[in-house]
This record gives C-alpha cells, sequence and structure tokens, in this order.
C-alpha cells in the first residue's frame, strides 16, 4: 500500500507534527510512503514555520508553493510529480496558507486514478478553508467534535473525529526538585504569552529556590532575572524530551483565540511526564475533564497552582498518572492505526 501525504513537513509547527507522526508511524508498519512539502522560499514567510533538520529525508519530495502570508495569495503545486506516484491514498494535511484551490484541481485528477483521499483539518474557522467544497475528499479528519460543530458544519457526514497524536511515554528518572525546582519553556511564542509566567515566578522568588529555563527558536525575551537562562536554538523531538526530563514543571505559553485550535506542543511534550502548567485558552478546553495539565485563570491563579505542584506530591503524581492514561490512549502508533482503519473503510 502506497500512502502519499500532503503536508509541511520538517518543521516547527504542529501541521508538520502531525504529519510527521502519522508518517513515521505508517513506515514503521512497512506501508510505502511518499510527502509532499512545500517549497521552503514560500513556507518560510510564514513566522511559525522554522526548519528543523538540515536535510529531508530521501522519501520527501518539496513540490508546492503555500499562499503569501500578506497576500493570500501565489500558490501553486507541481501535480506532475504526485500524479506520477501513483498512490493508493492521499492524506492532504489541511491549513490556512495551503493553496486550496491548486490542491482542488489535484484531487480532480488524482480521483481519476482511483486514488483515495482525506483532509486533515488544522484550519479553525470555517472562512479558513476555501475549497469550493469538502466534497471532494472521501472523508474528513477533526481532532475534536468542536471542529465539527464550528468548523465543518456543513460536511459532518464526511467527519471521522481522530485526536491529534501524542509521542510515546517516556518514563521520569529525575526526583521532584532533586537539585533544585527547574521550570522550562522552548518555542517561538510571541513574548507578551510569557508573562504571567515571569510575573508569577518574580512572586515566588526567593522564597522557592529554583531556575526558568527557556530556548527560544526566536529572539530571546526581554527580560532579565536572576533566576532566568535563556538560550536560543531550534529543538528537535529527542532533545525536547532530553529538556523536559531534566526540569521539573513545563510551562506553556499560549495566548488568546476565537479559533477552534489544539496545542501541538502539548501533545509533543506530555509523555515526557513532566507536569505541565497552561492558560485557560481555547487550545487545552478538550483538556480541562483529563487532568493531565493544570489550568490557571489569571496571574493570582497561577500563582496558587504552581505553589500547589511544587509543595504537594500526590497532586503531582496525579496529573503524571492523568497524563500517562492520556498519551498512552492516544499514542502516535494507536492514532495512526485509526487513519488505516479509516482508508481502509473508504
Amino acid at each position: 500500500m502506497k500512502i502519499g501525504i500532503f503536508s509541511r513537513w520538517n518543521a516547527t509547527c504542529g501541521v508538520a507534527m502531525h504529519a510527521e507522526l502519522l508518517g513515521r508511524e505508517f513506515l514503521k508498519k512497512g506501508y510505502e510512503l511518499k510527502v509532499f512539502a512545500p517549497r521552503l522560499q514560500s513556507a518560510n514567510r510564514w513566522w511559525h514555520h522554522k526548519i528543523i533538520r538540515k536535510k529531508d529525508e530521501e522519501f520527501v519530495i518539496r513540490c508546492y508553493d503555500e499562499l503569501h502570508p500578506e497576500k493570500m495569495e501565489g500558490g501553486w503545486v507541481d501535480e506532475n510529480k504526485i500524479l506520477k506516484e501513483n498512490l493508493d491514498y492521499l492524506i492532504v494535511e489541511s491549513y490556512v496558507s495551503i493553496p486550496h484551490k491548486n490542491v482542488e484541481n489535484l484531487l480532480m485528477k488524482i480521483k481519476k486514478e482511483k486514488t483515495k483521499t482525506i483532509a486533515v483539518i488544522h484550519e479553525g474557522d470555517e472562512n479558513d478553508i476555501k475549497y469550493t467544497t469538502l466534497e471532494i475528499f472521501d472523508r474528513v479528519v477533526v481532532f475534536d467534535k468542536r471542529y465539527i460543530k464550528e468548523v465543518i458544519p456543513k460536511f459532518t457526514h464526511l467527519a471521522t473525529i481522530i485526536p491529534y497524536p501524542c509521542l510515546p511515554v517516556r518514563e521520569r528518572k529525575r526526583k521532584f526538585a532533586e537539585d533544585g525546582i527547574t521550570f522550562f519553556s522552548f518555542g517561538r511564542q510571541p513574548f507578551r504569552e510569557y508573562a504571567d509566567f515571569i510575573s508569577a515566578l518574580e512572586s515566588l522568588y526567593p522564597s522557592y529556590d529554583f531556575i526558568y529555563k527557556i530556548v527560544r527558536s526566536d529572539g530571546l525575551l526581554p527580560y532579565s532575572k536572576p533566576w532566568l537562562i535563556q538560550t536560543r536554538g531550534r529543538l528537535g523531538n529527542e532533545e525536547v524530551y532530553s529538556l523536559l526530563h531534566s526540569s521539573d514543571i513545563h510551562l506553556l505559553p499560549k495566548g488568546e483565540t476565537k479559533k477552534v485550535v489544539v496545542s501541538s506542543t502539548l501533545f509533543q511534550c506530555l509523555g515526557s511526564l513532566t507536569p505541565t502548567v497552561v492558560p485557560n485558552t481555547r487550545h487545552f478546553e478538550t483538556m480541562k475533564e483529563t487532568g493531565a495539565i493544570v489550568i490557571y485563570e489569571d496571574v493570582e491563579d497561577l500563582k496558587t497552582k504552581l505553589k500547589q505542584v511544587i509543595d504537594n506530591e500526590d497532586i503531582r503524581e496525579g496529573i503524571i498518572k492523568s497524563a500517562k492514561a492520556y498519551v498512552m490512549e492516544n499514542s502516535s502508533e494507536k492514532i495512526a492505526e485509526k487513519f488505516i482503519e479509516l482508508l481502509h473503510s473508504i
């Protein structure tokens, strides 16, 4: 069986991570894989697209251009590079800057070759989906029921819910605060999204002995504190897990949005079993009842909950137990199996 994935790849974004988690599981299961990724000169125009590894794998073909971030035009697809692969299935990771119209033209041709198609919806608003109709796909995958209600309400008959996959569980060896408390964050979130964490930690210092490590893929934060250590770098999954395992609490910054969204960073990190603290934004709506993370409302609530996590071992163990259960249920291996079942059902 030959599977194609049309998606960002080898990049610091949730679309690319979803594609990679699926694709690598398909390879493990013995399926032939081809990845059709955007040319870098187009994708790198978007602030959140940064390449992780210097070289792509041999099965990656860069053959389309994303829309321009300011004009939202200029998309292109080299259809011949995809059509000649004679795919059995094509999974399209659909997102805001994908060239929707060009993809639609491609699908009209590829369906004549009897290739079955699936869209994975990353767009968080119905108006962001620019296909003439989602009926061009055989099936549409969404991460949770919010997408069905708010993003694709006219195409519920095509929808299948398959949660965003998690990296597998890796047990921690570190004892909590064995050499002092270490908080950790990484990524490229805007400076303002760290403000709550900086403010809360400022109030905890020096009552608690801690450091706050931040690895930034863009510029450093405009803060200078005795407990703050900042470095620059783009981290692969192994590096992320290594840093999480040498930390005690993961602080995950996210800003408010009205759109439907999930946090790929959370699902990348949850399997490290490092307690994660997040703001109450739409990214984490579906995680509220799981007990797998700590969700705070404002800075005062954040201070209280950080103290609880630090001081109460039972609270920490409860978070870790819930996180482990969630990851085991939604591991990349299990999610890939659900995709394979869906492909075979078409």
